[in-house]
């Protein structure tokens, strides 16, 4: 099942990338913890824990950066017990600060691969909604903390 959205912040390209690959659990609606654990000098690499919660159900995700240019783009791969998602984000300079795309890949695993294959018409949908819902979070609080610092 894949996914995409996109959102445009009114702040420079490079805080953008940065607050959104460094502090994933203060704007995602469902990243509860994200903890480094090992970072490699250019970023491809780094391993990192995800502990996610939605619906009430908590799962968590071992993760690799698998490409890091920064302020372009960040792509991770996250592997969990009932699916793996991979998920990139793009960052583009406009005039008005800066374009984020998020495409993401959830792959089911076992009996979930029944169930996606039945409904994932349903849940594409609603996997577009949660990432439009995310960014657009993201862009409330960089856009909230630019108007606090001024």
């Amino acid at each position: 099942m894949q996914a995409e959205a996109s959102v445009e912040i009114n702040r420079p390209i490079e805080d953008v990338f940065d607050f959104t690959n460094e502090h994933v659990a203060e704007w995602s609606i469902t990243v509860v913890e994200d903890t480094v654990i090992e970072e490699t000098p250019d970023g491809v690499g780094t391993t990192f824990k995800c502990l996610t919660q939605s619906h009430g159900k908590e799962m968590e995700f071992q993760g690799i950066v698998t490409r890091w240019e920064r302020p372009h783009v960040s792509a991770s791969e996250l592997v969990g017990d009932s699916f793996n998602i991979d998920v990139a984000y793009f960052f583009e300079k406009t005039s008005e600060g800066t374009r984020v795309t998020q495409k993401s890949i959830v792959s089911p695993k076992g009996f979930l691969k029944i169930f996606f294959f039945l409904f994932g018409w349903m849940m594409g949908k609603a996997n577009c909604d949660a990432a439009s819902n995310e960014l657009e979070n993201l862009k409330r609080i960089l856009e909230n903390q630019d108007a606090a610092a001024d």
